[in-house]
């Protein structure tokens, strides 16, 4: 699954925290293990005891590292060494001498004492020791760029680019609870030129990773477990609090991660975090990534943005959102083919905080889904669970607007009874302008998306809304348990026919892909092409390059589907390339990466004459 929003927690965080407070040099803290990241904490064989398989390969010299931070770590990590000396706390450490300040002794023996007392991890969801298992687990170092050998077959030149993929990598090893979605976002790129790949993994440098870094420690509660019931948030909120007043970090400079997706508009990179603004980033000649730094678009987005906005393929606007737990609770805006934001247009008619992790867009419309999932204080104060949760009560509803709107005097709303989407797919204006078509995977049994992820079934549907008569109808695509779908890029906002999903086995790990025709019937079986990856191997999310992208007469699944794939069993990822017009996927390329890949969110390929404007 995607990481889900914090934008809830940071937004009431800026407006408490508006003031500006100057933060004194690096306060470094000893390392402090407790229970659950001390050595009895063997999350698995692959994942926190990284295997002697680090690569043998030539490694490239970075040129430069980060604007914002420089890495302190190296990219080899020793294989049969106890986990409190491998971890990036302890990696600290031994490099430099420890700056002991007495409020980061007394505020990391307080985060002890909420960790392992008041807020243990004792549910499955935040239990590090379930949730970080297997290729889930972090790895604890970057990685520059290293070259990677082509083990089958060869890369097809239109690849000539490079692929990104975000997800949570958490910087330390957790003290306490935590959540999947809680982890510091890191890229994994691999870069491609005639031929050749470069695998690179690299943390986004957002303002959170810095000061932590800097620390030695987490500073920032996690949001999606860390404010589980009324006595544990109290305790948190109230120790974070104490953090700002002396001085550890300013809130003011942004709270949140950027962990989730990436986008490329305006000839800018972004890594995107639903929890604060957006990250620009660049990859170097030599295929390493830098952080750029925080976005604002010239002082024009002041909070948080959605980790999905949709670029139209022949404009080069882009369209995004943000949401939050105060009124208004959705606000839509753009940005022009430059990458200048537009005016914001408050959405006034959602009239209760609801969890909009993504939206569609047509050529005349945007389309967002108010489904069940929103602000749940009551079950956080009685029944001691998050602030987020389901309302079984509500009734999911779609709202469409004019796409060039300047306020919601034309936003209208459609009652969609059971339907709850967390991603869109696509959606398009059908010819005669009266019918909006919308592709998206409705997410059944809503209750379980933050808790038991396994649980959840995501059934693709095909929605069709009338704009004359308001009525609104839908059918199942598959009944396979897909997420994670991808089209054709330049088809966004207009009708397309082919779409690769992820098959969940169940989530969040993926055991395939397959491929969609949505243009066929109610009746007709609309799987056309399927790729197993085997037994023990699970990817992400696929994504599609059309092999000759400015070519309008090509046919719209001329390309190829690539994706990360993992060897559970072996202990080793590999990029994969994958035929999309072929009825089994075929694999064209397979690349084998000089160290694993954990499974993460969202991923882009950007063309190489992109990266050179960049």
């Amino acid at each position: 699954m995607d990481a889900f929003s914090s934008s809830f927690v940071s937004t009431m965080a800026t407006k408490i925290h508006s003031f500006t407070i100057t933060t004194p040099k690096a306060i470094r803290a000893p390392p402090l293990l407790s229970p659950y990241n001390s050595p009895i904490l063997n999350v698995s064989s692959v994942g926190i005891d990284e295997k002697a398989q680090m690569p043998r390969a030539k490694t490239t010299t970075p040129t430069t590292t980060t604007t914002t931070t420089s890495s302190k770590r190296s990219s080899a990590t020793p294989a049969a060494t106890p986990l409190a000396e491998r971890s990036p706390l302890a990696a600290e450490a031994k490099k430099r001498p420890q700056a002991v300040s007495v409020p980061s002794v007394i505020f990391n023996a307080l985060d002890d004492i909420i960790n392992n007392f008041i807020d243990p991890p004792l549910r499955p969801s935040v239990d590090p020791r379930s949730v970080l298992s297997n290729n889930f687990a972090p790895v604890l170092e970057e990685l520059p760029p290293t070259e990677c050998e082509v083990i089958q077959g060869s890369l097809p030149p239109c690849l000539d680019g490079a692929y990104i993929r975000n997800g949570p990598n958490p910087q330390f090893l957790p003290r306490g609870p935590y959540h999947l979605f809680d982890g510091d976002g890191m890229l994994h790129s691999i870069r491609i030129s005639q031929g050749k790949a470069t695998l690179c993994s690299r943390y986004v440098k957002t303002y959170k990773y810095t000061i932590e870094s800097e620390a030695g420690c987490s500073l920032l509660p996690n949001v999606f477990s860390g404010f589980n019931g009324l006595t544990a948030s109290a305790a948190r909120g109230a120790l974070s609090a104490a953090r700002v007043f002396a001085g550890q970090y300013n809130p003011a400079n942004g709270i949140g991660l950027a962990n989730t997706s990436l986008a490329f508009f305006g000839n800018r990179l972004y890594a995107l975090g639903e929890s604060d603004l957006p990250y620009s980033v660049r990859l170097t000649s030599n295929g390493d990534i830098e952080t750029l730094g925080r976005h604002d678009f010239d002082g024009q987005l002041f909070m948080s943005m959605t980790a999905h906005p949709k670029v139209d393929p022949e404009t080069g606007e882009a369209f995004a959102f943000r949401y939050g737990p105060i009124p208004p609770f959705l606000t839509y805006f753009q940005f022009d083919a430059k990458g200048t934001k537009q005016a914001d247009v408050p959405i006034f008619s959602m009239v209760r905080p609801s969890f909009l992790h993504d939206f569609a867009i047509t050529k005349k419309y945007a389309i967002f889904a108010d489904i069940q999932i929103g602000m749940n204080p009551m079950e956080m104060i009685v029944g001691g669970g998050s602030p987020v949760g389901s309302d079984p009560s509500k009734v999911p509803r779609l709202g469409v607007i004019p796409r060039y709107a300047k306020d919601e005097s034309e936003m209208r709303w459609f009652d969609v009874p059971g339907f709850n989407i967390i991603h869109a797919i696509n959606a398009w204006d059908e010819e005669d302008g009266n019918e909006i078509v919308m592709v998206a995977p409705n997410i059944l049994s809503v209750e379980h998306t933050l808790e038991r992820m396994d649980l959840i079934h995501a059934l693709v549907e095909k929605v069709r809304i009338d704009l004359r008569t308001g009525i609104v109808t839908r059918h199942p695509i598959s009944a396979r348990n897909l997420d994670f779908a991808v089209i054709n890029q330049a088809y966004v906002g207009k009708k397309n026919k082919f779409v690769y999903a992820a098959v969940g086995d169940p989530m969040p790990k993926i055991s395939g892909v397959v491929k969609l025709d949505v243009s066929k019937g109610e009746r007709e079986e609309c799987t056309v092409a399927c790729r197993m990856y085997g037994p023990r191997c699970y990817g992400g999310e696929p994504f599609f390059v059309a092999r000759e992208p400015g070519n309008p007469e090509a046919e719209e699944d001329d390309g190829y589907v690539v994706s990360y794939v993992h060897d559970e069993k072996a202990g080793e990822s590999k990029f994969l390339v994958m035929d999309a017009k072929s009825p089994n996927l075929d694999i064209v390329a397979a690349v084998k990466l000089p160290r694993r890949v954990p499974y993460g969110f969202h991923g882009i390929f950007v063309r190489e004459s992109d990266l050179k404007n960049l």
